[in-house]
């Protein structure tokens, strides 16, 4: 059974940053991709960081591209979300996710954390 534990939600202006983390409760957690992924009220939850292995480059979409940056601790057991230059936009709750193959979509990934809230103030 694999627990994901995210944490580093929380408010802040327009143009600043928050780094999420996501605690991993696995066995060989290098084995898994992590995906971020986000959902806002009313609106589909959608990838906005992948981090396969190490070694593959990360995946980010055209919407957080150039201000979000996801990165992995395979020792440690964590991955991060570093968001920068945030907007509104970016307002919704945010979830960590763990599954064995490269995928964009939420069906790919098996394991989820709760989810925390980041919420961008104009």
């Amino acid at each position: 059974q694999v627990q994901l534990v995210e944490s580093g939600g929380g408010l802040v202006q327009a143009g600043g940053s928050l780094r999420l983390s996501c605690t991993a409760s696995v066995g060989t957690f290098s084995g898994y991709v992590m995906g971020w992924f986000r959902q806002a009220p009313g609106q589909e939850r959608e990838l906005v960081a992948m981090n396969p292995w190490i070694g593959d480059p990360t995946y980010y979409p055209d919407s957080v591209k150039g201000r979000f940056t996801s990165s992995r601790d395979n020792a440690r057991k964590m991955t991060y979300l570093q968001m920068n230059s945030l907007k509104p936009e970016d307002t919704a709750v945010y979830y960590c996710a763990a599954g064995w193959v490269p995928g964009r979509r939420r069906e790919d990934y098996r394991y989820w954390g709760q989810g925390t809230q980041v919420t961008v103030s104009s």
